[in-house]
């Protein structure tokens, strides 16, 4: 499992985006188009690449689970997006600081399950990836997807 701390050592972002997005299923699909947006200007990397595909996969993932999961009424989330030397650094901050990572934690779906599988996607596509609670109102979840950049 590559979940880990997270450390913010990640020194200077050389580039950066954070929007505040309603907690709908029309705000998950936003985050998702608007992350690969700004992933293909920041990396110049087609749409079909390799990076431009995981970044709207584990975005998209971590937007679902934000509005699935994360959700209170009348509250939004977040997504911020770090460019870093070698990876883009996407974090979902959400609203419900007392669910903690391990009660979503990537498990086995069973094959006949219609859900249950958006962890391990973002496990299977980012090199680091973990969750810390920001303050008593929200926890944000964060996955490092690797880039030539």
């Amino acid at each position: 499992m590559k979940q880990q701390e997270d450390t913010r050592d990640a020194g200077t972002p050389l580039g950066a985006l954070r929007l505040q997005l309603s907690s709908t299923p029309r705000g998950a699909r936003l985050a998702r188009t608007l992350a690969v947006q700004q992933v293909m200007e920041w990396s110049g990397d087609p749409y079909d690449s390799e990076t431009v595909r995981a970044v709207g996969l584990v975005t998209a993932e971590l937007a679902s689970n934000a509005i699935t999961h994360g959700r209170l009424p009348g509250r939004d989330f977040r997504l911020t997006m770090l460019l870093l030397r070698r990876a883009v650094r996407i974090e979902v901050t959400d609203s419900r600081p007392e669910r903690p990572l391990a009660a979503i934690a990537p498990r086995s779906a069973d094959p006949h399950e219609v859900a249950g599988r958006g962890l391990v996607l973002v496990e299977a596509h980012a090199a680091r990836w973990g969750c810390f609670v920001c303050d008593a109102y929200t926890k944000c979840v964060w996955a490092e997807v690797p880039c030539g950049t």
